[in-house]
């Protein structure tokens, strides 16, 4: 079953830094869907949306409980304005770098993901 996490009202400004130079990246609210396998290793599918992404890793939200060091697969819907009006999809690869947690009843985490360096972009199907 595929589940979605939605965003809380308040986001701290501050980003989690993937290392400790500085990095440039953007803060897109780039939708995606997250694939891997829980703490208890069950597989799920979800919905959430990108807070942050740079070359180098992404940073969401997400419902599922992950564990350091596990490998997520993304899709992630690339704007039209970026791929000449076509509906493309960024599929990458990473490990969870940094979890944390929240006080929401939901239970969220703010995942931070460091990226693999193979990635395919391909159209929507």
């Amino acid at each position: 079953m595929e589940k979605e996490a939605v965003m809380p009202d308040k986001i701290s400004t501050e980003d989690i830094s993937l290392n400790k130079q500085s990095e440039k990246g953007f803060k897109l609210p780039l939708p995606a869907i997250i694939e891997g396998t829980n703490k208890f290793g069950t597989p799920f599918k979800e919905k959430t949306t990108l807070s942050y992404i740079s070359h180098q890793g992404c940073s969401f939200w997400l419902i599922n409980n992950v564990a350091l060091g596990h490998e997520l697969k993304l899709s992630i819907d690339l704007p039209p304005t970026l791929s000449e009006g076509k509906q493309l999809k960024l599929k990458i690869k990473g490990k969870v770098a940094f979890i944390e947690a929240t006080n929401s009843k939901d239970l969220r985490q703010r995942i931070s993901l460091r990226f693999e360096n193979k990635y395919i972009i391909q159209a929507e199907e």
